[in-house]
């Protein structure tokens, strides 16, 4: 028989392990709240941006409009994916992993897709500052979406290769599982995890060189008296928010990596941590794009509240129509 010691310590142990799941619970209804709270304004407001960005011709002529807007949609794409992820998640739909996987190389290719967009509008920016009189000819409409379709075509030969290497490594029952839809269904082996961290280690490298080459460029073509001063310093501010959201993209994909090592030491932990990576790196710096690029545009702004302004201003041309 147990004293009254061992029943005391059951006793705690028990209201230690309830304590636990409450948390567990009042912070996975949390992130769901927060996530909804987060995702759904955002997801209109680039919607209402590219809707501008699709009504006005100038803005679809001109390559940096066409990036932002490029941009806009993959933002669109990624919360409204994360958001059915999430609901599936918080409601415990399982579904089985040859569904999942098509949705997951989605994730990932797109979410691929926003860091090379950010170096291309660096490299424009670089183009028309440090290039003047060729910008016009080499930014042109036909090769930005030729420049678009190589970052997408990019953007899928990594979980393409995924793809092979796990029909090649596990058994045909695994497609059939029911499963959360998350990525790490499509690299179960840790070696493919690793060799996976490797590859996009390498692509921040690449990625972030050549925007650290277009900074310093922009620097030096700004002390010279060829360059228009204010153009040179917009530039330097927009290609540094460009390498602040590169950042945050990046911890978003190397977050994972983190998050195995730390749920060997702590579930809680590693519970938490998910959660405050999800939010941070995965919805809120994706929401934050908007507002760093476009309401910061003053033309794509002044677009922006034209086009929500649209019907009342009809209505003041018609009124001094009528009294002219």
């Amino acid at each position: 028989m147990c004293t009254d010691e061992c029943n005391s310590i059951q006793n705690e142990s028990s209201s230690l392990h309830h304590l636990q799941v409450f948390n567990s619970v009042l912070l996975r209804d949390f992130t769901f709240v927060i996530t909804q709270i987060i995702v759904w304004p955002f997801v209109y407001i680039n919607i209402l941006m590219l809707w501008t960005f699709y009504k006005k011709q100038a803005f679809r002529t001109e390559t940096r409009y066409m990036l932002f807007a490029h941009t806009l949609l993959l933002d669109v794409i990624v919360l409204t994916l994360t958001d059915i992820v999430v609901i599936l998640s918080y409601t415990y739909v399982l579904l089985p992993t040859a569904y999942c996987i098509p949705l997951c190389m989605l994730m990932d290719a797109v979410t691929t897709c926003t860091p090379l967009t950010i170096t291309a509008m660096c490299v424009e920016r670089y183009v028309a500052i440090c290039m003047p009189l060729r910008h016009s000819s080499i930014s042109t409409p036909s090769r930005t979406m030729t420049a678009i379709l190589i970052i997408w075509i990019i953007s899928y030969i990594v979980p393409v290769m995924d793809l092979f290497i796990l029909v090649e490594t596990v058994p045909e029952e695994y497609f059939v599982q029911p499963i959360i839809c998350i990525y790490e269904i499509m690299t179960p082996e840790k070696w493919h995890c690793f060799m996976r961290g490797i590859l996009y280690i390498g692509d921040f490298i690449i990625i972030f060189l050549t925007e650290c080459f277009c900074y310093l460029m922009i620097v030096l073509a700004a002390r010279t008296a060829s360059v228009d001063k204010r153009s040179a310093s917009k530039g330097l501010r927009t290609i540094s928010l460009h390498m602040l959201q590169l950042i945050l993209c990046t911890f978003g994909i190397v977050c994972p990596y983190i998050e195995a090592l730390v749920i060997e030491l702590d579930m809680q932990l590693y519970l938490s941590l998910r959660r405050f990576n999800f939010l941070t790196f995965n919805v809120i710096a994706r929401a934050i794009s908007p507002l760093i690029y476009g309401l910061r545009d003053e033309t794509f702004c002044a677009a922006l509240l034209y086009f929500l302004r649209c019907k009342r201003n009809k209505i003041s041309s018609e009124k001094t129509d009528v009294k002219a």
